[in-house]
């Protein structure tokens, strides 16, 4: 049998509340939100913090998805012996996935499954997916990559590009991680290679970008498909540039965005930056992931205006600021994503939001600080 982490056992009751919920009318669900309110306020009671009642009524509202596939990124996993906080984190993950009903149709891993992408870490990782209830999606994060320049990751999971077709929309997993040779010229070993590829921070290593090869391969995959097809594209790094001296970057960004710009409806889904991120750069509709290990701060700079901020996490929580998510594709192949919050209320950023500039269904805003 699958192993259930604590926190999912403890979550079980909220799900099943849940659920039954989304089979109530909208005027059956507004009675039993006031007659549940009376009753807490009666009882001295307070909601508890990972969940809003409130936030039920919208989902419940207008027509379904077409579909919707769940994530999972950026896990870091060490080996358990190591670090088995991160361990128990994707566990919790897996399990999140499995308890939707109905399930998605796939999940993706956004990347970063292993932290020195080491054989035992990405063992570990590919292990515990294996768990997952639905077909996974895998896309390769730079962690995963510079120790052995991708052989072990070709060997678990195959290529690192590829792309399929599901219910007329055309998915793209695009390696985004490329670099420049820093290494050669420094005599570094493989793993001072992948320990500098994995600091946030340091100026020796090059800047991610999709190169020269990736996106011929990108031009060569799209040239068989129809301009009014729905995109999807997932990458690790952001396909923009927001900050440059963390890396939270691609290069050649904006050659990327040339290639997507003629179809009518493109969104690209990011890894990276363990962070609610939301940007529209024509008509590129642009959301970042959630991390299961820990959340980064906001850069100081680049910000993309669209983005509602996460506020400050507490460094005593392990599961603040983290968590998984889901996303929900219309008809017309429109995304809205599901920010799976595990500590925190769960927020959507709705495509109407995106392509209205802000204008419409704002989501809710943080009343703490941002960070």
């Amino acid at each position: 049998m699958a192993i259930r982490s604590i926190e999912t056992r403890h979550y079980a009751e909220r799900d099943a509340f849940f659920a039954g919920l989304r089979r109530l009318s909208r005027r059956s669900f507004f009675k039993l939100a006031g007659l549940s309110a009376g009753a807490a306020l009666g009882r001295g009671l307070v909601w508890p913090r990972s969940f809003q009642l409130v936030e039920v009524a919208n989902a419940a509202d207008g027509a379904g998805p077409k579909f919707t596939f769940a994530y999972i990124s950026d896990t870091h996993l060490y080996e358990r012996k190591l670090n088995d906080r991160f361990v128990r984190a994707i566990l919790k993950a897996v399990d999140d996935v499995n308890s939707l009903d109905p399930q998605p149709d796939f999940v993706l891993f956004g990347g970063d499954l292993a932290q020195l992408g080491q054989p035992k870490e990405l063992e570990l990782g590919r292990d515990i997916l294996k768990t997952v209830k639905t077909p996974v999606k895998m896309m390769v994060g730079e962690h995963d990559w510079f120790l052995d320049m991708g052989e072990r990751w070709r060997t678990f999971f195959g290529a690192p590009s590829y792309s399929f077709d599901h219910k007329g929309v055309h998915f793209v997993v695009l390696m985004s991680v490329v670099e420049k040779d820093f290494w050669t010229a420094r005599g570094m070993t493989p793993m001072q290679r992948m320990q500098t590829v994995a600091g946030l921070d340091n100026a020796t290593q090059s800047r991610f970008e999709v190169g020269d090869e990736g996106r011929k391969w990108l031009q060569d995959d799209l040239a068989k498909v129809e301009k009014t097809t729905p995109l999807v594209v997932f990458s690790h790094s952001p396909l923009y540039k927001y900050y440059r001296p963390w890396n939270f970057w691609t290069e050649d960004a904006d050659e990327v965005q040339a290639i997507l710009r003629p179809f009518q409806t493109v969104t690209v889904i990011h890894g990276h930056t363990h962070q609610l991120l939301t940007n529209h750069i024509g008509n590129i509709s642009f959301h970042g992931m959630l991390s299961t290990a820990w959340p980064w701060p906001y850069a100081p700079e680049g910000l993309p205006k669209l983005t509602v901020q996460m506020n400050r996490a507490d460094p005593f929580s392990q599961f603040d600021g983290c968590g998984d998510g889901a996303f929900d594709v219309s008809e017309a192949g429109l995304v809205d994503a599901l920010y799976n919050l595990w500590d925190r209320n769960p927020i959507t950023v709705r495509a109407s939001y995106v392509t209205s500039g802000g204008g419409r269904e704002v989501p809710p805003r943080t009343k703490l600080a941002s960070y």
